[in-house]
């Protein structure tokens, strides 16, 4: 075969590799959201956290204020349903007749996540996502502490707590709401080693070091 028998329109395209995704689970203060930033960034994806949410919301029909209000939070319905309309139409799949639990929540979370793990690589914060998606060959665990002073510093500078004797009860608060949602939800123990495939203390290097310690890992994973 020649060169002139070859059609010029057909052009050959090197195949797209599947997609990825990496979950971050946190201590409250740890630099979770900071690093799950810098990865999505570093890599070129999509970042979940707060937008994780109003996606969901929006699947579900539900309002994203009443999301925020539980999210990470353990489980109410074990005190009863929420019953009531917000706004949203009563047959909505996920909430049944207006009563919205927080199961159905939880569902929408999780089908969201499943869903654009199948379309595209992405960072996802907390939210189990991690076990929602443990099923998917090409994720990646990560979970992020530290020493809690180095918390109280981060959570000052950052000014969600105004003396460090709050951040430091903000902190306990929040990740004892963190861990009982998170073991309540899946079969595994919020930040046990077992549970994650890395687990780094964000006190020990700067943060541009654990993105590319977690960039090692990911091309040692043949992921990128």
């Amino acid at each position: 075969m020649t060169p002139d028998n070859i059609d010029a329109s057909r052009e050959i395209t090197a195949p797209q590799p599947a997609p990825f995704v990496i979950t971050v689970g946190r201590e409250f203060g740890s630099g979770g959201r900071e690093l799950a930033r810098a990865l999505a960034d570093e890599l070129g994806i999509a970042y979940y956290d707060k937008e994780l949410l109003a996606a969901s919301a929006k699947l579900a029909g539900i309002e994203p204020e009443f999301f925020e209000q539980k999210d990470e939070r353990f489980p109410s319905f074990l005190h009863g349903l929420f019953s009531f309309t917000m706004g949203v139409t009563p047959m909505c799949y996920y909430t049944g007749g207006g009563s919205i639990t927080d199961d159905s929540l939880y569902k929408a979370v999780s089908d969201f996540l499943t869903e654009e793990s199948r379309r595209r690589s992405f960072v996802v914060v907390g939210r189990t996502a991690d076990y929602i998606l443990r099923d998917h060959p090409r994720v990646v665990n990560l979970f992020l502490h530290a020493p809690m002073a180095e918390c109280v510093r981060r959570i000052t500078a950052r000014e969600d707590a105004l003396t460090p004797e709050k951040a430091e009860a903000m902190a306990k608060r929040t990740n004892r709401w963190r861990a009982d949602y998170y073991n309540f939800f899946t079969d595994k123990e919020w930040g046990h080693a077992s549970s994650y495939d890395l687990t780094i203390d964000t006190s020990r290097m700067p943060m541009p070091k654990i993105v590319e310690l977690v960039k090692s890992y990911l091309k040692l994973r043949d992921l990128i």
